[in-house]
């Protein structure tokens, strides 16, 4: 709350300082003046030295019992008690590193840094006190002049620890940009520039972290994990990122997320405790401070809950209080991601300068600890001494510098700060980053100019560490990966087992010495921690309901799609010439089908072709040797051999339908099979109407029919209808013909090769011709059926002509029906069929005659006289 009480006898505005708003304000003699009077003290543990520039510190020192707050009183100030080694070792350090740049005499030169460092007993408000009075300043009454020149109390803040207190410092302190650079603070909300203009820190955030742990799981293979977090900004944001991160990543699933309670709520310890239990994840994640860890790991104890591998965050992977004989059979092997080491020369002997009978009266003022309690404490825990004993020899955490972490970062904090009040002081007038070229001076000092400088440091540390902060004001990010290694002997070694670190190529980079980790497994390797094994090649995943996507199903592929590798989401088509092999996990070409000379069906069907074929050749040859006999001669023997020709082809044509399709065999056979046809046909229609001439010509008045069927007429007419046909074929090849056709519509796993036909107008009209040739002869040789024996082979070409429609009748639909080659087959059946029907029939009688009763082959029994029976 700000009074502000000002001499109204001569107005005029007079700007407050920034950090006034804790006093109280009241006139002065003057009207250009006020002053402030403190409204109270905050009684703060503290360390403080004088200098030039003040650079502030909070730090964990002790812990803390909360006041009552009902109110009903005036509320009492927050009492500390016990010690935390580890916060006042920090507070030493930052001691430490102010002692060193003021030695230092390349940096900031003639200007000597002072410290006030306040502890916050790890209580929210404790540290917003000690952040408050660091920026204001616990004078009891301060004077403000005309000018108000001067510097603020402290120039920056190292601190705080925590990110809940960060946030809630940040949020004010951010208001007047004053600097503050916490050591510890991991919250990835920190980050946001708009929120948090001031706030810098020397520890990567947790979404690098979460990051690293990332890189971690997907080393392993771990995809299925647990996550616990602690109830504040810390764990809760951390939560947020892990979940966000693993959902972009796809690297893995949490199979269960769980906040542990402030308090020591036994059922709710006993329940998460009791999950994990249950939980098929081998991998557990922590997001805790060690104070915490240990309740939980007593229900852990409780229960005896084994088996587990732990992920620890920076927070409590090297907390020392948990590394004991009763957790270590429970916590061996724990991973962990921590801060980088770094060295610090001289820090150990400075720590050793702090002895009660050196400090009773000293510089320090009221110190952060009492220290003659502090010493007995680490001498002996708690047992009476003298304040005289040598802690040279010691072995205490206080005095161990082989694994500075936190005490790194505190370090780098307080140089960052030096470092950009030196870049700041050395700025020349006229050349400088603010308005008119100006620059900031030591005795007009604002906050918000360090602040400038501060984005832009740039140093290196003895060590080899550069620090810089990027626009976000986070650190360049590096982790270091441990190990927690128990011993034979029950002691427990944490070790460098990695580190993990953002290069600019590629990202996160973990580096990890797989060789050197323990594993608390009876199987000394790392666990399997899945959901869901991965599926084989052959089989995709398919997710399970209303469960994390790392839970899934191994389905196989169907028939025609594959999986060459593991955990595949889906499945891949084979290309339209692959088919799948019986494993579904690599394509092979499809089996290839059509009617082969190889295969039985194509044998059957060749055999029988070249044997109509060759019966053919004897039936000519026989009519050729008994050419002169009457019964060859009798209805035109032109005709007849004609016929055997034709029949012939009509056999062989038949090939062309056997073999692998390639583009002369798919043009060549139907145009074959229908020409071969039609001269077959025709000849028997030019037979028929020649039986039904000499009928009339041997009735009175006759004789003139003959002239229209001597042999030239015959010759012409077959030559006439057979053209015909040659012209439909030809016309059927030039616009649409057929083509070799790799069909696969019949079987998913082969390919069937046949003939397309190109146009099923054109194979529909060539069938039509011979159908309408074929009736034709049927129906004239039905009508001459009657006709006297001597002149009459009409009956033979009936029952024929019967065979050959009936056969190409029941083609159509057979054909239509039947897939693949099987079409082929219908259709060779038919031309077999056929062609053998009409050889039987036309010549088998004659071929009787010729060969068994050669006494019918005599002109008598030929025109009807003296015939033998």
């Amino acid at each position: 709350m700000i009074k502000r009480n000002i001499n109204l006898s001569k107005p005029r505005v007079v700007p407050l300082p920034s950090f006034a708003f804790i006093y109280f304000c009241c006139p002065l003699n003057y009207c250009f003046s006020f002053s402030c009077q403190l409204q109270g003290q905050f009684h703060l543990n503290e360390m403080h030295k004088a200098g030039d520039l003040v650079l502030g510190g909070l730090f964990q020192v002790h812990f803390t019992s909360i006041p009552d707050l009902s109110f009903t009183s005036q509320p009492q100030q927050p009492t500390c008690h016990g010690v935390y080694v580890l916060g006042f070792k920090l507070a030493q350090t930052m001691a430490f590193a102010i002692d060193e740049i003021n030695r230092n005499s390349n940096l900031l030169p003639n200007v000597t840094l002072g410290y006030t460092l306040y502890d916050n007993c790890l209580e929210l408000g404790i540290g917003f006190r000690g952040a408050l009075s660091l920026a204001s300043g616990q004078e009891d009454q301060i004077v403000v002049d005309d000018t108000c020149v001067g510097n603020p109390p402290v120039v920056g803040i190292v601190g705080d620890s925590s990110s809940t207190n960060s946030i809630a410092i940040s949020n004010v302190l951010g208001l007047y940009r004053v600097p503050m650079v916490s050591y510890f603070a991991t919250c990835s909300c920190l980050s946001d520039r708009q929120k948090y203009p001031s706030f810098f820190r020397t520890i990567p955030s947790d979404a690098f972290q979460v990051r690293a742990m990332i890189q971690i799981l997907k080393h392993f293979g771990w995809t299925w994990a647990g996550l616990i977090v602690i109830d504040d900004d810390y764990g809760l944001h951390a939560a947020r990122s892990f979940q966000s991160e693993l959902s972009v990543s796809g690297e893995g699933c949490l199979a269960y997320t769980e906040v542990l309670p402030w308090d020591k709520d036994t059922d709710e310890l006993r329940r998460i405790v009791n999950v994990m239990k249950k939980s098929t994840a081998r991998v557990v994640i922590v997001f805790e401070i060690p104070s915490r860890m240990i309740s939980l790991l007593e229900e852990v104890v409780r229960q005896n809950v084994t088996g587990l591998q732990w992920i620890a965050s920076e927070a409590w992977a090297e907390s020392a209080v948990l590394q004991t004989p009763h957790f270590m059979p429970y916590l061996g092997g724990t991973l962990g991601i921590t801060i980088r080491r770094g060295e610090i020369p001289g820090l150990r002997e400075f720590l050793l300068q702090i002895r009660p009978d050196l400090h009773h009266n000293s510089s320090y003022g009221n110190s952060l600890v009492r220290l003659e309690h502090f010493y007995c404490w680490l001498e002996g825990g708690g047992a009476i001494c003298t304040g005289q004993e040598d802690l040279g020899n010691a072995d205490t955490e206080y005095l161990d510098i082989s694994n500075l972490r936190p005490e790194y970062n505190v370090y780098k904090a307080v140089y960052a700060l030096a470092h950009s009040l030196d870049d700041m002081l050395q700025c020349k007038p006229g050349r400088g980053p603010f308005s008119a070229d100006s620059c900031a001076t030591l005795q007009s000092l604002e906050p918000w100019q360090l602040v400038y400088y501060m984005e832009r440091v740039n140093f290196t540390t003895p060590s080899g560490d550069q620090v810089s902060f990027d626009e976000n004001g986070d650190v360049v990010p590096i982790y270091d990966v441990i190990n927690w290694l128990w011993l034979p002997d029950g002691s427990t070694k944490v070790q460098n087992v990695g580190e993990v670190k953002r290069t600019a190529f590629k990202g996160e980079e973990l580096i990890l010495d797989e060789d050197k980790i323990f594993w608390n497994f009876e199987s000394k390797k790392p666990p399997r921690s899945v959901c869901s094994e991965g599926c084989p090649p052959g089989t995709h995943m398919v997710r399970r309901k209303r469960e994390p996507e790392c839970c899934f199903d191994c389905i196989p592929c169907s028939e025609g799609k594959i999986t060459n590798k593991s955990s595949s989401l889906e499945c891949t088509s084979c290309p339209e010439d692959f088919w799948s092999n019986p494993q579904r996990d690599h394509c092979i070409p499809k089996k290839t089908e059509f009617l082969s000379y190889h295969d039985p069906l194509g044998i059957c069907l060749t055999t029988t072709s070249l044997l109509g074929t060759f019966i053919c050749a004897v039936v000519l040859g026989i009519f050729i040797y008994h050419r002169t006999t009457p019964i060859v001669r009798a209805n035109n023997s032109e005709l007849s051999f004609q016929l055997l020709l034709s029949l012939k082809l009509c056999f062989l044509c038949s090939l062309l339908f056997i073999g692998r399709p390639r583009m002369w065999t798919c043009q060549l056979r139907h145009a074959a099979f229908g020409i071969s046809f039609v001269l077959c046909v025709s000849c028997i229609l030019v037979k028929t109407m020649v039986v039904l001439a000499v009928f009339k010509a041997s009735k009175p008045g006759g004789g003139a029919s003959l002239k229209w069927f001597g042999a030239t007429q015959q010759r012409g007419t077959v030559l006439f209808l057979t053209s015909i046909q040659a012209a439909i074929c030809t016309t059927w090849l030039v616009s649409s013909s057929p083509t070799p056709h790799k069909n696969t519509q019949y079987h998913n796993d082969k390919i069937v090769y046949e003939c397309a036909v190109g146009s099923t107008v054109g194979f529909a009209v060539l069938l039509g011709y011979i159908g309408v040739l074929a009736f034709l002869s049927c129906l004239i040789a039905f009508l001459v059926r009657n006709l006297p024996d001597s002149f009459n082979e009409a009956k033979l070409i009936t029952f024929s002509m019967l065979i050959f429609c009936a056969v190409w009748v029941a083609f159509v639909p057979a054909y239509v029906s039947s897939p693949g080659n099987l079409a082929d087959a219908v259709e060779v059946f038919a031309i077999l069929a056929s062609s053998f029907g009409l050889l039987i029939t036309l010549f088998g009688p004659k071929c009787y005659i010729i060969l068994l009763r050669p006494e019918m082959n005599t002109k008598k029994a030929v025109m009807g006289r003296g015939i033998v029976s």
